[in-house]
């Protein structure tokens, strides 16, 4: 049995995170992200984003071969996945230990205050109403879903908006400038399609739209559901939230669910699953920064293993 023929074996689902061991404790200074409907948006510090993070987009255009380009889409795009969703998990590990603490300093109240605005949340930093709207938003999305949509709005990394832009998930922005003006803008309209440095900061900014707009509380909730459930995350399941991600409405989740099942995207939900290992913070904090990015592809660097035979 080829690698390829075991990698299409793992079809389990995306799991539910067990984390223990020290705790990562942001710094002072701060990171900058491009955010869905305002200027920029503050986000706690990280560890430092490691320099492939900022790379532009490849060129997908110049693939022939459909399941080549394919290949070449997913394992660009899928350790700036694990990078974005390996920084929330250090957040949500942050965000875990200051609600289990009886007091918290005033650094602590400003880090949950700025998570509040961040995320949209109106509660007094520290209540017990705002620790749980922080862990309903502050949480990661499947790998799947992200693999899906990215492939669907720009198609496969050929779009004008993924190539001028780097935008993959067709993301608006409503202040002049702030990106690139669809050529089909109806008279008075104000909406320019956000542009961001690289790729890695468009997942970054779809998993906090997803994370924070009104439109995708059925997301949340799904998520929040399965948590407490116990369950693994599921993309597929996830995608039952995305009415309002386009004006097709139910088609365009048939279509996002196809996609997953038809490219077998679970199989990287499944690889996420893997790559966590202990699910400790500095199993957390490794991914956050791992250099290069090939050591967060399926087989690693020494070989990739994609979803496709080939």
């Amino acid at each position: 049995m080829t690698a390829v023929n075991r990698a299409l074996m793992l079809l389990m689902p995306l799991f539910a995170f067990a984390v223990a061991g020290a705790i990562y404790t942001p710094t002072a200074s701060q990171n900058t992200l491009p955010g869905e409907g305002e200027g920029e948006v503050t986000l706690s510090s990280l560890p430092p984003l490691p320099n492939w993070a900022n790379e532009g987009l490849p060129d997908f255009s110049s693939y022939q071969d459909t399941t080549e380009k394919k290949v070449a889409f997913f394992s660009f795009l899928y350790p700036r996945i694990v990078l974005a969703n390996s920084r929330i998990l250090l957040e949500r590990e942050y965000l875990a230990m200051l609600e289990g603490k009886e007091a918290l300093t005033k650094d602590e109240l400003a880090w949950l205050t700025s998570q509040g605005d961040r995320l949209r949340i109106k509660a007094e930093a520290g209540t017990d109403q705002q620790f749980a709207l922080l862990r309903k938003r502050l949480d990661v999305i499947p790998p799947s879903l992200i693999l899906a949509q990215a492939a669907n709005e720009s198609a496969w990394g050929t779009s004008r908006f993924a190539t001028e832009g780097n935008n993959l998930f067709g993301q608006w922005c409503f202040s002049r400038g702030c990106g690139l003006v669809p050529q089909s803008r109806i008279e008075g309209a104000n909406h320019e399609v956000a542009k961001f440095p690289s790729p890695y900061y468009s997942v970054r900014s779809y998993i906090q739209n997803l994370n924070r707009h009104p439109t995708y509380q059925t997301v949340r909730d799904i998520r929040l559901a399965d948590r407490k459930a116990q369950k693994p995350l599921s993309g597929w399941e996830l995608a039952e939230g995305l009415l309002g991600y386009s004006e097709r409405g139910e088609e365009y989740i048939k279509e996002i669910r196809a996609m997953i099942r038809y490219n077998n995207l679970e199989f990287y939900d499944e690889e996420f699953r893997t790559l966590l290992g202990d699910r400790t913070p500095a199993q957390f904090e490794r991914l956050a920064s791992a250099i290069p990015d090939t050591t967060l592809l399926p087989g690693g660097s020494g070989g990739q293993v994609s979803p496709f035979e080939g």
